[in-house]
């Protein structure tokens, strides 16, 4: 007895003076003792009598330590025998073990995936991953550093004093009624959208939304229009359904109705991007729209709105959105708040035909089973109190501003290298570059300066006929855009 009791002696000792209690001390020992292997797995331990004469404590400190001990897992009783170290030891089940390398898996050997998952796997949707602070130029990000967030910080507190008991709990998949009201109520006005708040489905972004309409709406194999130049995300989504790509040319009036029906006569579906083209930045003319919705009734197809950001539009009037044309309930539109407050926000919405908003209530419940609750409490505020399109209207000036300030400065520093034009709207321009330049290249080069310049060809099917390089400047101040312009330069002049 006394030979266990030393053993234990040796690796448990007891401070008095500290702060922490007796009994805490010796389970902390001993737990140290086991799990460090000191004490190994099995060994008995001597009584609690033993212990307590051995440390100088009382029996009552040492069955303590025992009993939590036990408790644990660490030790355990043997009626009739003592107590021992348990030969499972719990922190061996709690801790994860490093997984075999691939030398124990089989030198190559590859993981099974479906043919969806392989297929998702190698599908890109960006030209890169944003990561960190936006640099110039990164397309798709808004002026983050005027968003209102005192504001945004006020109608949050609001919130949380009295939150509706409705927005705690699991949720309506197709979003809360007043955010979806707001939405409806707004679209209708500044974007001549025929909708009712009941049409509104609110998603996690306009992926999401991409994501839905190709899961409900297409078979694999379907065929789907995609513009060529286009938006990678919608490619991507369609891609994951399974679908069928039917690159389709575009011009300076969009996409061109007449080249997609010769190339795809059975699509299902058509996205497109007809307020501000992605990435080449055309208005798809009144001619083309109406010639792609007469295609669309007479072959039973879908037509994917995606309108990303044409709350920014900086010459004439608003432009009205296809949907608003659409007679026969053809038109899917598809909206975003990631480029018109802040990306991370994740929501966005659908606008849906009637008798297509249960399947993709449905469909939305499966994925996420509905947006997150207080996040859309605080934005139907922000929208009630007019806050939103006052927003909007200081957005609208500043873009304009900096859009003015990339022109300028490309007009300074890279003539004969890129041909920077105005436009009427978005949060990009296109670079042309001279023909038959690799933008890639460029690009590339531009990145090692620190620029971020995604090249046209990124965006196409195939080769690229019009080379160039996306510059987003909403995010930028002046100083930022007269500084990336300076290194596109380099990049330009290349190496040496």
């Amino acid at each position: 007895m006394a030979g266990r009791s030393g053993s234990v002696l040796l690796w448990v000792s007891v401070d008095r003076s500290s702060a922490v209690p007796l009994h805490r001390q010796l389970y902390e020992g001993l737990r140290g003792a086991i799990l460090g292997g000191r004490l190994s797995p099995g060994a008995r331990l001597p009584s609690t009598r033993e212990l307590a004469a051995g440390l100088g404590v009382s029996r009552n400190t040492a069955t303590s330590a025992y009993v939590q001990l036990l408790a644990e897992g660490y030790l355990e009783g043997r009626v009739g025998s003592g107590t021992y170290v348990a030969r499972s030891l719990p922190d061996d089940l709690l801790r994860a073990r490093p997984g075999p390398g691939r030398e124990a898996a089989g030198a190559g050997a590859e993981r099974a995936l479906s043919r969806r998952g392989g297929l998702l796997a190698a599908t890109p949707t960006t030209t890169a991953r944003d990561a960190g602070a936006p640099r110039a130029f990164r397309p798709g990000v808004p002026a983050l550093d005027r968003f209102p967030f005192e504001l945004w910080r006020r109608l949050a507190s609001r919130f949380w004093r009295r939150p509706p008991p409705g927005l705690l709990g699991y949720g309506d998949p197709a979003g809360y009624a007043p955010l979806r009201a707001e939405i409806s109520a707004y679209l209708r006005a500044a974007r001549a959208v025929r909708c009712s708040p009941e049409q509104v489905i609110v998603v996690s972004g306009s992926q999401q939304a991409l994501d839905l309409a190709a899961r409900v709406l297409l078979d694999p194999g379907d065929a789907a229009w995609v513009e060529d130049p286009g938006y990678m995300g919608a490619r991507a989504a369609l891609l994951g359904a399974g679908a069928r790509l039917v690159p389709v040319p575009v011009d300076g009036e969009g996409l061109d109705v007449a080249a997609g029906a010769r190339l795809g006569p059975d699509a299902r579906l058509v996205h497109v991007t007809p307020s501000h083209q992605y990435p080449l930045g055309a208005t798809m003319s009144l001619a083309r729209r109406l010639e792609l919705l007469r295609w669309a009734s007479r072959t039973g197809a879908w037509v994917l709105e995606d309108d990303y950001d044409s709350e920014y539009r900086y010459a004439g009037r608003p432009l009205e959105a296809l949907q608003g044309l659409d007679a026969e309930g053809r038109v899917i539109y598809v909206g975003t708040f990631s480029k018109v407050l802040f990306p991370s926000l994740r929501l966005g919405y659908l606008v849906l035909p009637p008798d297509l908003v249960d399947a993709f209530a449905a469909a939305r419940e499966l994925t996420d089973r509905h947006p997150p609750g207080p996040d859309q409490g605080v934005l139907a505020q922000f929208i009630a109190g007019g806050h939103f399109e006052r927003h909007l209207r200081r957005m609208r000036r500043l873009y304009a501003e900096r859009q003015k300030a990339l022109v300028e400065a490309a007009r300074r520093h890279l003539a004969g290298g890129l041909e920077v034009l105005p436009a009427e709207s978005g949060m990009h321009l296109v670079g042309r570059l001279p023909e038959g330049t690799d933008d890639r290249e460029v690009s590339r080069r531009a990145a090692a300066l620190g620029v971020e310049a995604p090249p046209v060809s990124a965006f196409a099917s195939g080769a690229c006929r019009t080379p160039g390089l996306v510059l987003g400047y909403a995010a930028f101040g002046r100083d930022e855009i007269e500084e990336g312009v300076k290194r596109l330069r380099a990049a330009l002049d290349g190496p040496g």
